[in-house]
């Protein structure tokens, strides 16, 4: 009989100096290191979805930077890559203000459960 044990999940809480700072570099970075929160989110959480969401914006570098060098010799650029970065930008934006960062556990909640009087301890007296 095997008995599986469960780890507790982590939790990865960010304020929100922390979450605009993340989300300045995508923006500072012009996109090309949307990945990095990512991979800080994925090392320290470790959640499947956390790794998926840092190979999509590793891929979107992949497909982007060769696109970014062969729209050089035009002189109007290329709209759809413009749409394209701007669409990830945001992406990126949101995910890390809204959805990435854990929220704050409540003060009551971090203490852990009460425990209820046992009999024959001499405390409950």
């Amino acid at each position: 009989m095997s008995t599986a044990t469960t780890r507790p999940e982590k939790r990865l809480e960010g304020g929100w100096f922390q979450r605009l700072a993340w989300s300045a570099l995508v923006w500072l970075s012009m996109g090309l290191l949307a990945w990095v929160p990512f991979l800080y989110v994925a090392i320290r959480r470790g959640r499947p979805s956390d790794w998926g969401a840092l190979a999509a914006f590793v891929l979107y570098e992949a497909v982007t930077i060769p696109w970014l060098s062969s729209t050089n010799d035009r002189p109007t650029g290329d709209p759809f890559l413009g749409i394209a970065l701007f669409v990830t930008w945001v992406t990126a934006t949101c995910m890390l203000l809204f959805a990435v960062f854990d929220p704050k556990a409540p003060a009551h909640a971090a203490a852990g459960p009460g425990y209820p009087y046992q009999p024959g301890t001499p405390y409950g007296r």
